[in-house]
């Protein structure tokens, strides 16, 4: 992913927060997932094995696109947080927004 993709897809994200069309956490995005809420995931790619297990059967089971090339680092400094695990979509217009700038470049949505 180039810094440029990871620029935009960030900045959506950080639109989203700010607008609360998003869920920052592994635990509220397992929430959002259950609530049929969801329409987006971004996992960390280095998010902790613990959390992979949690998150990531629900989000299947759910069929929720999930993006996994960003870290616990970038994903935290938009939250706000230092380093958090997954930030979940919950808005559809957003979530189009970030899986077209995904699907622009090199990311690829599961």
């Amino acid at each position: 992913m180039t810094p440029e993709q990871a620029r935009r897809v960030l900045g959506l994200v950080g639109l989203g927060i700010r607008s609360r069309n998003a869920v920052v956490g592994a635990e509220q995005v397992r929430a959002a997932a259950k609530k049929g809420t969801l329409v987006l995931a971004l996992v960390a790619c280095d998010a902790s094995e613990n959390s992979l297990a949690k998150l990531l059967p629900l989000l299947r089971a759910r069929r929720v696109p999930v993006v996994e090339t960003l870290t616990t680092a970038q994903l935290g400094v938009v939250a706000g947080r230092n380093q958090t695990a997954a930030i979940g979509i919950i808005d559809r217009s957003l979530a189009s927004g970030i899986l077209g700038a995904v699907e622009s470049g090199s990311m690829e949505p599961r």
